[in-house]
């Protein structure tokens, strides 16, 4: 038991990092490693955008209602704003409600980082027969740690058992053969089954009545703004070009995904890494303390601006103390070509690195985004 409870607590510290206290952290918590203001005449500080720029790397944390499918919502949220691409990361079911993290624009490339964090659920769970408490509760703390499901006959991906963590479960109430319960999970965990599963343990079976998703990542109920709220944004826009409601219901996406450690790189190098270069020592001004090899982090131009999401190839220590070397692979160019000029840099080594294709192998996002391409709540 002593082992359980160490390694529950073990997987429950790894998310802290998925918290407003750790982004806070990320932001301020910096190694610099050289001193150089960005210049102005080119981009912008996120929050500066002019409005057309600042919906181009929006983001909204939906409150996706019951009904539509979450196709349709996004369907709805590009149409509200006028723009011609805008995705969502982690799908519901129709008549699943609850946090969908929305992508306008380019914003889009960076979603799939919200698959790295936990998303918690709220579900009603009704079971076909009286069962003890006791028999509950222990049902509930056999499932607590990884658990083995396969994807239903409907999903868009291949049907083979994978492993998904549920890191906590919590009855909340019961009424009768009701149970209201709390679970904190991995992206991609099928609660459906999940509640089958108990069923099937507990002898008497059992499904899903109703099911609303309440956080992903850091992204809580209490962030979430409804389909009507941005409908309103756009019109007082359209009647009198105040923009404020509009700012204030869709957020630059490099707010929404601060939960990554960061580096902070010089104007001279955004240009090389939006056209597929990788990230040298030479071009590094900052990172974030505590940085370690093999993590994804974000890349951000010196005004704040997401460049890319990267993979570190060192830690802190070994950016600290290098002068060259490759220290981050290039995983998603988040800003568009063109917004920084080329300035390569004709002396003191090169800050960028080119690389074969067959040295890009595939990423943690590229398998992340493959098994969750159907849909999670369910």
């Amino acid at each position: 038991m002593e082992v359980f409870q160490e390694q529950n607590r073990t997987r429950l510290e790894s998310l802290s990092r998925f918290t407003m206290d750790e982004v806070k952290k990320n932001e301020t918590q910096l190694i610099i490693l050289s001193e150089e203001n960005s210049d102005a005449k080119f981009g912008h500080v996120p929050e500066s955008r002019p409005l057309k720029e600042y919906l181009k790397y929006g983001f909204v944390a939906l409150d996706k209602p019951q009904g539509p499918t979450s196709h349709e919502v996004v369907a709805w949220v590009r149409k509200i704003f006028g723009v011609e691409r805008a995705g969502h990361s982690g799908t519901l079911d129709p008549m699943v409600s609850g946090v969908l993290p929305v992508g306008l624009e380019s914003a889009t490339k960076a979603l799939s980082a919200f698959l790295l964090g936990p998303k918690e659920y709220v579900a009603v769970a009704r079971i076909h027969d009286s069962v003890p408490r006791p028999m509950i509760d222990e049902v509930l703390s056999a499932f607590t740690g990884p658990v083995y499901q396969r994807p239903p006959q409907r999903s868009s991906v291949k049907r083979v058992t994978r492993t998904r963590e549920i890191y906590e479960t919590a009855l909340l109430e019961q009424q009768g053969n009701l149970l209201l319960l709390k679970i904190l999970c991995e992206a991609g965990t099928y609660i459906r089954k999940l509640i089958y599963d108990y069923g099937e343990i507990l002898k008497v079976g059992a499904t899903m009545a109703e099911l609303r998703r309440t956080r992903v990542c850091q992204l809580e109920e209490t962030d979430l703004v409804r389909l009507h709220d941005l409908y309103e944004a756009k019109a007082v826009f359209d009647e009198s070009q105040d923009e404020k409601k509009i700012r204030s219901f869709v957020k630059p996406i490099e707010r929404e995904v601060a939960f990554l450690r960061q580096i902070k790189i010089r104007d001279s190098a955004v240009e090389s890494i939006c056209r597929g270069a990788q990230l040298a020592i030479p071009g590094i001004l900052a990172f974030t303390a505590g940085l370690k090899k093999g993590e994804l982090i974000r890349v951000v131009s010196g005004k704040g601006e997401l460049v890319a999401i990267s993979e570190s190839q060192m830690d802190g220590d070994e950016i600290q103390t290098s002068e060259h070397g490759l220290a981050a692979l290039t995983r998603r160019v988040i800003m568009e070509p063109g917004t920084y000029p080329k300035m390569w840099k004709k002396a003191g080594g090169p800050e960028t690195e080119e690389l074969e294709l067959a040295a890009l192998k595939k990423s943690l996002l590229d398998k992340l985004e493959e098994e969750s391409a159907t849909e999670e709540g369910r």
